[in-house]
């Protein structure tokens, strides 16, 4: 269940991080970069529940996000590069870790 989720939340982040910027609703400054911390504290915590480990979890995530943030700055999608997206992405995998690590820590008896 835990991989069903992950390739789940991969597909989602792959349409909302390459969306065209015509389809992408309109929003109050800074709402963007909560969606970014969302999609990839998603990724995070999903992925541990797929069991993969933390180091290549949040390796492999922070080259998506730095790879995903180069790709909107090249692809014919209006989108740009944005350094703080990158940093959002990357706070989101922490969170999506940490609270994946709360959740699941044993409780004393």
């Amino acid at each position: 269940m835990g991989r069903l989720c992950f390739g789940l939340a991969t597909l989602v982040s792959l349409v909302v991080l390459f969306l065209p910027s015509s389809g992408v609703p309109s929003a109050p400054e800074g709402v963007d970069k909560l969606v970014h911390l969302a999609v990839f504290a998603l990724l995070g915590a999903t992925g541990r529940w797929a069991r993969i480990p933390p180091l290549p979890l949040v390796v492999g995530l922070t080259v998506y996000a730095v790879g995903s943030e180069v790709l909107q700055g090249v692809l014919p999608i209006d989108r740009d590069f944005e350094i703080l997206d990158v940093v959002a992405d990357c706070l989101g995998v922490s969170l999506g870790v940490l609270l994946h690590a709360a959740l699941t820590r044993p409780r004393p008896t």
